[in-house]
């Protein structure tokens, strides 16, 4: 049975203690926005009795429309880039849900990590079937997998904060994936076989920032453990 659900102050403590003591009242105006977006569609779902898991699934379930509909002639990458803000807006929306809530549980987080990494595959997956080159497609994957695999094994080997917030965090893979096949379905418009080149160029830029995030991250992964001591 759900108990009283948070407030908003309440709310930004309770996500600032799961997220490294990142407190998102003190976040960009942007991030605020969406945090405090978040906030509101988790407090609805809660009085709902819609629970973070069952959102959870819908963000997996959207994530695998992307390459689905991303390989359609004419709308494909603009149904694409929909699918991606959907699963985004519902991957944010399950941990608000859970905060908002009082559910959060270790379980629960182990099923968000998994469904972001399935729904990053599905979006790259995307990326190679609107013409992005194989080995690119799967650099980026493996880059940013070698991301949240750094940051989990450096948790585990007693670093209590977040680290840093790197160029290369999940955020900007949504966007990256998101503006990409925007951008593929424009140039399509325009003459078909620029969609590959522009999605090319997208994928290229995703491997670049996944890169120098996990080289921020691994600095400032030594400089934690070796302060820690």
């Amino acid at each position: 049975m759900v108990g009283r659900q948070l407030n908003w102050n309440e709310y930004a403590t309770a996500w600032a203690r799961l997220h490294g003591g990142f407190d998102p009242r003190a976040a960009t105006p942007v991030v605020r926005a969406w945090l405090r977006l978040s906030y509101h569609l988790g407090f609805l779902l809660g009085r709902l009795r819609v629970g973070p898991t069952a959102v959870t699934a819908v963000g997996v379930l959207l994530c695998l429309c992307v390459p689905l509909f991303a390989v359609r002639a004419g709308d494909g990458p603009f149904l694409g880039a929909l699918f991606v803000l959907l699963a985004s807006v519902a991957d944010s929306v399950d941990g608000a849900v859970a905060v908002a809530t009082g559910r959060t549980t270790r379980l629960g987080y182990v099923y968000d990590s998994l469904a972001d990494r399935i729904g990053e595959v599905a979006w790259l997956v995307a990326f190679w079937l609107v013409g992005a080159p194989g080995a690119l497609v799967a650099a980026a994957g493996a880059l940013s997998w070698l991301h949240e695999y750094v940051r989990a094994r450096a948790v585990a080997a007693g670093m209590r904060e977040i680290g840093a917030v790197t160029v290369g965090e999940r955020p900007t893979r949504v966007c990256v994936a998101l503006v990409g096949l925007l951008l593929a379905g424009l140039t399509g418009l325009i003459q078909p076989d620029l969609a590959a080149g522009t999605i090319t160029m997208a994928t290229a830029v995703w491997v670049l920032l996944a890169a120098f995030g996990l080289g921020q991250l691994l600095s400032a992964v030594r400089r934690a453990l070796i302060d820690a001591g």
